[in-house]
């Protein structure tokens, strides 16, 4: 196989850096914005099921191109899943983790606002850290379990200041505890089903495209659940699609494809880059806050989200003879 021209991987880097930026920073504002608006409120376990198909489309016409035609592509299906029952059945793990992720990550949407909420769910790069040690046996360095501590009293900063009080004003009342508890229980899941998959990828010669694919026709009869139990009075009274417009559509295209990117992303570019990104795209949503949500930005609020942005950059600093602490 040839070896990749290093000029291209440098660009996809760059491409994927710019791309996860736009699209971490756009998520975060359009669910915030999608929950505060006016008029009919759409139902998230439906909106998580239509990421989850999209996905699905998305994933099986990207095999389809690469194998060559509809006949390897069922081929294709038919060698990782048919003949894999048990391989595929592991995958399910992951995918109620990711359903019920999606589904926590719409409330607390509802009842943080929108830079809140993006510095809070920074904590994923704890909970990522720890699950990694405890089921990989990862080793980190000093200076990661550092920037761990730093990420935490960041965090705390950011609950601690008043910066909600001022939100504008929405429909519904708002509960900045459950809007925590809820982004917080999301990390968690979010650290454990990343593990786990990453965990399934190596040692498996299954692409990543037919991985995804494993999730989310595990992931849909969860979502399909989710809808009955949670909204299913709702939806036989009023549809399935009730309160969807083309801005629903759009929300539903951008988290497919974040779910996308990130296979994308950890192919091409570097923990740095992921960081950087990742902290841009907090600054970029604090700053469209103000004046899209007219967030109240604190003196306390801005020294946390620094130490959150310090401590990402951090964590993806390794120095030169480092010292490894488990």
């Amino acid at each position: 196989m040839k070896k990749a021209d290093p000029n291209y991987t440098q660009t996809l880097k760059y491409v994927s850096l710019i791309t996860l930026t736009i699209q971490n920073a756009l998520l975060g504002l359009s669910m915030r914005y999608a929950r505060t608006r006016e008029g009919d409120m759409f139902l998230s376990s439906t909106a998580v099921l239509m990421a989850e198909l999209v996905k699905l489309v998305t994933c099986l016409s990207i095999i389809y191109v690469q194998s060559g035609g509809i006949v390897q592509l069922f081929q294709e299906i038919h060698k990782n899943i048919i003949k894999q029952p048990m391989d595929t059945l592991k995958v399910c793990v992951p995918s109620f983790v990711y359903v019920l992720q999606n589904n926590l990550l719409y409330v607390s949407a509802s009842h943080l606002d929108a830079a809140t909420y993006q510095v809070t769910y920074q904590l994923k790069i704890l909970t990522t850290a720890l699950f990694a040690v405890g089921i990989l046996n990862k080793r980190l360095f000093q200076t990661q379990w550092l920037s761990l501590v730093t990420l935490v009293i960041g965090i705390v900063l950011v609950q601690l200041s008043d910066s909600g009080i001022a939100v504008n004003v929405t429909k519904q009342d708002q509960n900045r505890v459950l809007g925590f508890f809820a982004a917080l229980a999301a990390c968690v899941l979010s650290g454990f089903a990343g593990i786990y998959f990453e965990k399934m990828l190596k040692g498996s010669d299954v692409t990543v495209w037919m991985r995804n694919v494993q999730l989310s026709l595990c992931s849909i009869p969860f979502g399909l659940l989710t809808c009955v139990v949670s909204d299913g009075a709702i939806i036989r009274e009023r549809g399935f699609f009730f309160g969807y417009d083309k801005f629903i559509q759009y929300l539903i295209l951008l988290q497919a494809g974040g779910g996308l990117l990130v296979a994308v992303v950890v192919k091409y570019a570097d923990n740095i880059l992921k960081g950087f990104a990742t902290s841009l795209a907090i600054v970029i949503s604090c700053i469209a806050s103000i004046y899209l949500f007219k967030f109240v930005l604190t003196f306390q609020f801005f020294v946390g989200a620094i130490f959150v942005i310090f401590s990402i950059f951090l964590y993806g600093y390794v120095p030169e003879k480092s010292v490894i602490v488990v």
